[in-house]
């Protein structure tokens, strides 16, 4: 099993920063992709950013030049740098990590969430 950890949440302002950090513990799986997504109230959970299986980020279009992806693999963790903060940006976020099993099937876990709310 993976458990993940995520922290640095909180309230910004619109124009304000705040960094999100995911570390996978008690992880007994090897973790082949970590990203981060998001989910505002009523609407569908979202990818936010993601490192890929195969290493390459992939981006949200909507936080494409404000938000920044990147990782420690030593430490299994995963952070999510967030620049020029909106009002849209307001959500819960989620951290995911993936493994592929030696059968092919992927698994996804999930962290509990962290709120980011930016007010104007």
């Amino acid at each position: 099993q993976v458990q993940l950890v995520e922290s640095g949440g909180g309230l910004v302002q619109a124009g304000g920063s705040l960094r999100l950090s995911c570390a996978a513990t008690r992880s007994s799986l090897t973790i082949n992709a970590m990203g981060w997504y998001r989910q505002a109230p009523g609407k569908q959970r979202e990818l936010v950013a993601t490192f890929t299986i195969l290493g390459s980020t992939n981006y949200a279009d909507t936080v494409k030049g404000r938000f920044t992806i990147s990782r420690d693999n030593a430490e299994n963790t995963v952070y999510l740098q967030m620049n020029s903060l909106k009002p849209e940006d307001t959500a819960v976020y989620y951290c995911n990590a993936k493994h592929l099993a030696s059968d092919r099937t992927l698994y996804d876990y999930w962290g509990q969430g962290t709120q980011v709310t930016v007010s104007v």
